[in-house]
């Protein structure tokens, strides 16, 4: 049987973010945590005691994240690919944060999430960083799990969001991440179940376009939506700007996280 190339010790690093309150294990190639999912964590609101399901977890990093930053939350990490799912309870583990690992295609239906002990209306949030590329104008990348978590399918966001409208409770949170020219996709797919929408615009350096959206929306909300003033990555010398700082190394929450 062929079981595929054996990873070394050196096909993986070893990876210190929030200012080293949390180390994460992840493959050297492929798709790595970044900015996002750390941006993604600091969006999410929680409270002890919330179960809060990440879709497309990864190694971890959004999930394990916020979970640092509230304890006492139910936390659980979805991932397709084995291998990363297997490194998410590692990171876990390595972490001193409970959290369960279930291998699932967020796509699958509500039979595979009724299976992995998530029926519908269980959850009080979910985040997600989905694949957000249009396949029609971005390149993908040679490496699989790279183009994977990147490149999105014609109907990828819709599904995601079905998936998570089924799994929230009334007034559960949604918080996700997506590329700032894709917002209007964002608002539409939204507009089935959810409301009490809230944007936060991030910018990489001052005068330029928002590179992405920070989204939460409520099932079932009615508010009007808010948009906040937008977060900026970098000062005009490049250093972090002060904002970013505390968000990325600090691990303090953005106003949509509290």
């Amino acid at each position: 049987m062929n079981c595929g190339p054996t990873l070394s010790a050196d096909d993986f690093t070893e990876d210190c973010l929030l200012g080293g309150r949390l180390r994460l294990r992840q493959p050297r190639k492929g798709h790595r945590v970044g900015h996002d999912a750390m941006l993604l964590a600091a969006a999410t609101a929680a409270q002890p005691g919330d179960r809060v399901v990440d879709f497309g977890a990864g190694v971890g990093g959004a999930g394990l994240a916020l979970g640092c930053r509230v304890a006492g939350i139910e936390l659980v990490l979805l991932e397709i690919a084995p291998e990363l799912a297997a490194l998410a309870r590692q990171n876990a583990v390595a972490n001193g944060i409970a959290a369960t690992v279930h291998e699932l295609d967020i796509e699958a239906g509500a039979a595979a999430f009724a299976a992995a002990g998530l029926p519908p209306d269980s959850a009080d949030a979910v985040l997600m960083n989905p694949p957000f590329h249009d396949g029609a104008r971005h390149r993908g990348s040679p490496d699989e799990s790279r183009r994977l978590a990147h490149v999105a399918g014609e109907n990828t966001l819709t599904l995601w969001l079905h998936a998570a409208r089924r799994l929230l409770k009334s007034g559960g949170e949604l918080t996700l991440i997506w590329r700032a020219d894709g917002l209007s996709e964002v608002l539409a797919a939204l507009s089935r179940g959810f409301g009490s929408v809230a944007i936060l615009p991030v910018h990489g350096a001052p005068g330029a376009a928002a590179i992405r959206v920070l989204v939460r929306a409520v099932k079932g909300g009615r508010a009007p939506l808010m948009l906040h003033p937008g977060l900026l990555l970098a000062e005009p010398g490049g250093a972090p700007s002060a904002a970013a700082d505390a968000v990325l190394r600090a691990g303090q929450p953005l106003p949509l996280g509290r």
